[in-house]
């Protein structure tokens, strides 16, 4: 059984099996523990360090952060992966239309795209998130709209390549429809881009979630999630620190198994470097 590229070096080894992990959690973690451990309070031990009974400390309110970080896992990939999901769905036609279609339809889309992407990621996405209102639904569709453009302009890019290649001429000569050539060769070309760009952007978006709940633009009380975590434990640092590095390392440690999982993919999927894997 031959073994893919992404998984013949340490990187993409390591970055796969924090990834795995950390999604295994996600889903299995809200199964198999009950929603009232997360939230349990016990003012006797707020602020506990870790010990047997609390392996990863406690919160202020007594809350066992063991629980609420693998919890709070499901909320921060769930919020992550839909704003990602919702990125692809309008960037992607958009870049393939404006690099397939080029001329005045290319600089009208690409000048829209410009004008967010003036602004940077993270505080579009906290605009957004300030106009709407702080909840779920709404971290969702701020860092969805914040990343679009990067996207955008990344496909755009890759169908402008694909739309000069010999095979799309002469599918085009053939007189194939524009629908027929964009879905046909030209959307399946730079599918493996588009695989590593939303692998990449997972770990960003990662980051985003954790920056609005930390700001209070993101997710909400009685929600978990990591960001959530962090901004509630700023005033405890320096008598509980663990109660923000526990949340931290989760965040920490997810990014980076994205971002090492990220370029093993990239290497594996890229044309230039596919022949060395």
């Amino acid at each position: 059984m031959k073994v893919p590229a992404a998984f013949r070096n340490t990187k993409g080894i390591v970055g796969a099996v924090v990834v795995l992990t950390v999604l295994a959690v996600a889903i299995l973690a809200p199964l198999l523990i009950p929603a009232d451990w997360a939230t349990r309070m016990d003012m006797r031990a707020r602020l506990s360090a870790p010990t047997w009974a609390h392996p990863l400390g406690t919160d202020q309110l007594g809350r066992d952060l063991m629980f609420r970080v693998l919890l709070g896992a499901q909320t921060s990939i769930f919020i992550a992966s839909a704003a990602v999901l919702m990125s692809i769905v309008i960037g992607l036609p958009l870049g393939l239309i404006s690099g397939y279609m080029g001329k005045t339809t290319d600089n009208v889309l690409m000048r829209l795209v410009d004008t967010l992407l003036s602004f940077p990621a993270l505080l579009l996405a906290l605009t957004i998130s300030a106009v709407l209102g702080p909840n779920l639904q709404n971290t969702i569709i701020a860092i969805g709209i914040a990343f679009t453009p990067f996207l955008a302009r990344i496909i755009r890019g890759e169908a402008l390549r694909v739309a000069q290649m010999p095979y799309v001429e002469a599918a085009r000569t053939a007189g194939n429809s524009d629908l027929r050539l964009i879905t046909l060769h030209i959307l399946p070309n730079i599918m493996p881009v588009v695989i590593v760009q939303a692998t990449i952007s997972l770990a960003f978006a990662i980051l985003a979630e954790a920056g609005l709940s930390f700001l209070g633009l993101g997710t909400q009380p009685p929600d978990a999630s990591w960001g959530l975590m962090i901004q509630a434990s700023r005033d405890y640092l320096d008598r509980a620190p663990w109660t923000a590095l526990v949340p931290g390392a989760a965040v920490a440690l997810t990014v980076l198994g994205l971002n090492m999982f990220g370029d093993a993919l990239r290497d594996a999927l890229d044309p230039r470097t596919r022949g060395e894997a």
